[in-house]
Formats: C-alpha cells, structure tokens, sequence
C-alpha cells in the first residue's frame, strides 16, 4: 500500500479506458467527490489504435508513481494483429501477477441460481496464452506459445492458499488440462500440489477445466477458492459473472509486489452501450470500494459498499441487465444520496 500523502490523501491513477470507462468514471469521481473520498485521481487516456508505446509508458509510469491505479477496459481489436493488446501489456510490465474475483451473490437479483454463491477467483495474471508471443512458420500455420514458469506458478498458488487461511476458507481447487497439455499445466498442477502440503489445515483438490465449467453451472456451491491459470481465469470468471446475473456487478483486483490495479471483474468494454446512460455502474463503484479498501480507508469503502447495496439489493434500483428499469443515472444518484447521508453522519 502507497504510504498517504500530507492529510491523509492518496494519489490514484485513472484509466478510463474504452465504451463505457469514461462515462462511468465520471460517476466514480462525482461520488468520491460529495462522500469526502480521500482520493485525488490523476487521469490518463490510452489510444489502443496509436503507434507505438508513448502512451503506455505514460501509464505505467504514473502508476509506478502512484502505486495504485483504477482502470476501464481498453478495447484491442480481435484481428489486427499489428497492435498489442494494452492491457496484458500494462499486467505484464507492472507484474500484476494474481487476479482475484470476489464472486459473492447479491440478494433478490436476477440470477441463474437463487441460492447464495461465494467463490474467491485467483487467477495467475501474466503468463499462458497471454504471454502474445505467435508467429506464423509458414504459410497457413500459426504457432502461439503458452509460457507457464515454476515461479509464477508458486506465486499464484501461495496467494491462493494465503488468502484461504487469511480469510477462513477450507478448500482450494485447482484447474487445469493437465491431461492434454502434460508440462505446461502439469508443471502449474505439481506446483500448486507442492503449496498445498504446506497449508494441511486446507482441502486441495483440482479439476479439468471443461468439467470445471460443467460443475460451475450444475453446482457451483462446491467450490471455495479457485486457483487456475490465465486463460481458464477468464473463461471461469464471466461464466460465474453469468451465473450470478452479468458482466456489471463483480470488480476484479489485480496484485503484484508493489502495485495494484483495480477494475470491473470481467473486463468488458461495453461499447455497444457507451453513452446511452444505461450501463450497470455498480462493478467499477466496487472496484472503487476495493481501492478505497486497498488504501486503508475502510471507512470510506464501507460506506461505499454499504451504498450499492442498499440501492440494489433494498431499494431494487436496477439497470436492464440486472430485470430493472433503471438509468445509469437513477443508479448512481440514489448511491449517491447514501454516501452523503452516511458521510454526514460520520464524526471523523
């Protein structure tokens, strides 16, 4: 965590990102703004069609500087194969190792299962397929490399069964295809199975990840702790994301030694939707409440959290996505009334 600047205020970097980012980001800052946030935000844009590396390195730079950052999806084209996609790059060059999902049902939403989820996502954030290293050998046949290293394998699964005893969880499952792709999964497999043996207290098991998806949609209450590697982390992610009622509900953390990232969990950019003033804005205000947690000012992320929920789940104020009716807007101002009454409240 980035110590405190003069008055107890941090510093954070905003990254609007693509679509739906900068509209939502603008809720972010009007709703820190009437709560009396201790945050001040450095804003900085991307250009994922620019050449070259000038604004990334700007980014990265201003994270390094201050430790922590917010961020929307930055949308790469799927087939033009000359520009890098931004964000596995910014993951990459900070070594934002583990992706942690906190999968947890809102009570009365919509969803596919109406009994209570609770499952911690840990995702290794750097490695795999997204490594981006393809080539064509010849005419007609691409090679793409999946790296997985002993290394980030041990971080990944270290952090899993770290957060399960931290936080009183008993089991970690870890998924894999193994059986097909025997070094490179097999080696991420072996790895977690070596980690395991230094937490006895803590169930392990592991499963293949197309039965993985098969028992999240049959019975997802089996799972605890989830440790996988990069690809499976977001195929896993939006299929729980689904289960529990879509793509703008859940924020994602990204972690590394010495930075952090914070972000809706499943990366979607939401194009189709920007400016209409019906996006879901509820995953990057809980993205903001995991920063605010982050920076250790947990009152503030209470008041936060306490503000989505009452709106969402008492109130039934709800986007489209979510059975509702509701605006971005309506979403927003009736969060925003909590906060300032809470904050108000409050004898700091």
């Amino acid at each position: 965590m980035p110590k405190a600047q003069y008055g107890g205020r941090h510093t954070v970097t905003m990254l609007p990102g693509g679509g739906i980012g900068p509209e939502l980001m603008e809720h972010v800052k009007e709703i820190f703004r009437v709560g009396g946030m201790p945050v001040d935000f450095e804003i900085v844009n991307i250009d994922p069609q620019s050449d070259g590396n000038l604004d990334l390195e700007y980014v990265i730079t201003s994270i390094k500087r201050n430790g922590v950052a917010i961020k929307g999806n930055i949308e790469t084209g799927s087939l033009d194969t000359g520009i890098a996609s931004r964000n596995v790059a910014l993951r990459n060059e900070l070594d934002l190792f583990v992706n942690v999902l906190n999968c947890k049902s809102y009570e009365g939403v919509p969803a596919r299962y109406p009994d209570k989820i609770d499952i911690i996502i840990v995702r290794q954030n750097t490695e795999g397929e997204y490594a981006m290293l393809e080539h064509e050998s010849v005419n007609g046949v691409v090679e793409s490399m999946k790296i997985v290293t002993a290394e980030n394998s041990e971080r990944v699964a270290r952090f899993a069964f770290e957060y399960a005893k931290q936080n009183g969880r008993k089991k970690v499952t870890t998924i894999h295809k193994a059986n097909i792709m025997k070094i490179s999964d097999g080696l991420f497999l072996e790895t977690s199975r070596r980690v395991a043996k230094d937490y006895p207290e803590i169930q392990h098991n592991d499963m293949i990840i197309d039965n993985c998806c098969m028992q999240l949609v049959s019975n997802p209450h089996q799972f605890d702790v989830m440790n996988m590697t990069n690809l499976y982390g977001t195929i896993v992610s939006n299929v729980i994301c689904g289960l529990m009622g879509g793509a703008g509900l859940l924020s994602g953390r990204n972690y590394g030694d010495h930075y952090a990232v914070f972000e809706p969990g499943t990366r979607n950019t939401g194009t189709s939707i920007a400016g209409k003033n019906i996006a879901n804005p509820v995953a990057m205000l809980n993205a903001a409440v995991d920063m605010l947690d982050h920076l250790g000012h947990k009152t503030h992320a209470n008041i936060l959290s306490r503000s989505i929920r009452k709106t969402v789940v008492d109130d039934g104020i709800r986007t489209a996505d979510l059975g509702g009716s509701a605006s971005t807007s309506d979403v927003v101002s009736k969060i925003k009334k909590y906060v300032i009454e809470e904050t108000s409240q409050m004898k700091w």
